[in-house]
């Protein structure tokens, strides 16, 4: 329930104050912490660490 509040509240932030160019920022944000999770436990990890 706190995630889909603090989704709202950041669409509702970026559409009043118009800062929708925080979009994509977030979307690549979201993506890598996702890419992370799941390859933490795998046998892929120590080639994507080497890339950050």
């Amino acid at each position: 329930m706190a995630k889909s509040s603090l989704l709202k509240d950041l669409w509702d932030f970026m559409k009043t104050r118009k800062r929708f160019w925080l979009t994509p920022i977030i979307i690549v944000l979201l993506l890598l912490g996702v890419i992370l999770l799941l390859t933490e436990s795998s046998a892929v990890a120590p080639f994507i660490y080497t890339l950050f």
